[in-house]
């Protein structure tokens, strides 16, 4: 049964994020609605977001996979517990898994990303204190020529603001919620994205061998993993 995949970007980009897995899902016969979040607008918050991703979808009618990309796993959780979208299934992607109670800017101590980070890097053999270099955190596994176009592109403006909200919620959406993880991704670590999901969801996610931008150097695998999803529900 065809369904529709709701593509959120994460922080600092757009929907081009999406541009090589929204023809395979179409190819497929699914629909796909990939939203622009406005990231660089000071007035605009994580509820602001989930506005925008409400208003996108309005007008879809069957079954929706909202698919959400690292920091926009904040916006997907408002969406989703509001319910004035019927969500059917939930995927996160590389995500800053929310808890309740927690803003996006306090997540990366909760979590202990950092000290994830850092660990990796050494057993990896990169120097934990160099600066970071978008090229090698997030680019590694993506094909040289979607990184020149990716760097080719106007320089996102990040707003703090959507840092800021807090969500503000008692317990997880009742809405069935998948996790992928990548098995070589340098920002959130498998180890690490395993430990936080099962502590906040109680499941496993599930694993692409890539990066952090599994839609940017692996989108057929990902594809077929969405595919996947849909066809179970």
């Amino acid at each position: 049964m065809p369904a529709t995949f709701v593509l959120l970007p994460g922080a600092g980009s757009d929907s081009w994020y999406w541009h090589r897995v929204a023809p395979i899902l179409e190819e497929s016969g699914h629909s796909v609605i990939a939203v622009d979040l406005p990231y660089g607008d000071d007035d605009a918050g994580q509820y602001e977001f989930a506005d925008v991703v409400v208003d996108a979808v309005e007008d879809v009618e069957g079954s929706i996979v909202l698919v959400a990309q690292s920091m926009s796993a904040f916006t997907a959780a408002i969406v989703c517990q509001r319910g004035e979208v019927d969500v059917d299934l939930l995927v996160l992607l590389a995500p800053m898994l929310p808890a309740p109670g927690e803003a996006p800017g306090q997540w990366w101590e909760t979590t202990g990303q950092a000290e994830a980070k850092r660990a990796f890097d050494v057993l990896e053999g990169r120097d934990p204190d160099a600066p970071d270099d978008l090229r090698v955190l997030f680019f590694h596994d993506v094909p040289d020529d979607v990184t020149e176009e990716a760097f080719s592109q106007e320089e996102p403006v990040m707003s703090n603001t959507p840092f800021e909200t807090v969500w503000q919620a008692d317990g997880w959406p009742h809405v069935k919620t998948r996790v992928v993880a990548g098995r070589r991704d340098r920002l959130f670590p498998l180890e690490f994205m395993q430990r936080i999901v099962r502590e906040r969801l109680g499941i496993a996610p599930d694993v692409i061998d890539t990066g952090h931008l599994a839609a940017l150097a692996r989108p057929g695998e990902l594809a077929a993993m969405l595919e996947r999803y849909a066809s179970e529900l």
